[in-house]
């Protein structure tokens, strides 16, 4: 048995697989956000479809997250807040940080979001999310112009590289 990759701390046969395979519903809008992030590292695609509300699964691709998923190396998940989405709630509200490698670069990124979830017929669902302000970056190093040389060091110029 391996912990499961929610970072619950539990076997993932104890936690989010009993959720994806729908043996047993999430009991608040934290348990499905860490189940539709270990969805993400299983490769089990069809239950982030199945976890959106009506209005969110109009536009939700199965193609495109998988490719997305299968082009990502999962590195965890931290849940910074949760905001109701408790048993006797019907909406909440989970902040949270995914952490993830594209394979192909093999640059580590963090996909920061404040999710939101409604529960329907006693079961959650995920509802979209709160845009956040974004915040100032101060550069340290020179920007890399289009034209120049790759820095991961492949010798094509930047745009027909990373910068693509």
């Amino acid at each position: 048995m391996d912990g499961c990759p929610c970072g619950s701390g539990i076997a993932y046969e104890a936690c989010c697989e009993l959720i994806i395979e729908g043996t047993r519903r999430a009991e608040t809008a934290e348990a499905l956000m860490r189940s539709r992030y270990t969805a993400y590292v299983k490769d089990r695609i069809a239950f982030l479809g199945e976890s959106l509300t009506d209005e969110q699964r109009v536009d939700f691709s199965e193609e495109d997250t998988n490719r997305w998923a299968e082009n990502s190396e999962w590195l965890g998940l931290e849940i910074v807040r949760a905001e109701e989405g408790g048993a006797d709630d019907d909406a909440g509200e989970v902040e949270f940080i995914a952490r993830f490698r594209e394979k192909k670069s093999g640059e580590e990124q963090a996909h920061h979001e404040r999710a939101l979830f409604k529960r329907s017929d006693g079961a959650w669902y995920y509802d979209g999310f709160v845009t956040t302000k974004g915040h100032t970056v101060r550069r340290e190093t020179p920007k890399i112009g289009r034209n120049e040389p790759c820095p991961c060091g492949s010798g094509k110029k930047y745009k027909k590289c990373c910068g693509n």
